[in-house]
């Protein structure tokens, strides 16, 4: 069986729903990218940590990292992804914050 069946429900993953900025109403993408350092409970452990995902919804969007190259992780005002994205950064993930 292929690595790759399967892959396309991984993709229908629900990301945290979008929180809007009360005060500008603009959301942008906290992104994380694959690389070869990381394994793959690493990243999952940083996403239930920082980010207080499930383990099944971390655990997912790992594997959409793993095959796609990069996922959307959270979708929320710049000021709140800062901090999440400079935890993820201080764990040794690639991340960065994407305006929408």
């Amino acid at each position: 069986m292929s690595p790759y069946n399967g892959f396309e429900e991984l993709e229908e993953v629900l990301v945290e729903e979008e929180i809007e900025d009360t005060t500008t109403g603009n959301l942008s993408y906290l992104v994380v990218y694959n690389d070869d350092v990381n394994t793959f409970d690493w990243v999952i452990k940083c996403f239930m940590e920082v980010l207080q995902h499930s383990s099944q919804q971390a655990e997912q969007l790992a594997m959409i990292i793993h095959f796609n190259g990069k996922a959307t992780v959270k979708t929320a005002p710049k000021s709140e992804l800062r901090p999440k994205k400079e935890a993820l950064t201080d764990k040794g993930l690639s991340a960065v914050i994407e305006d929408i």
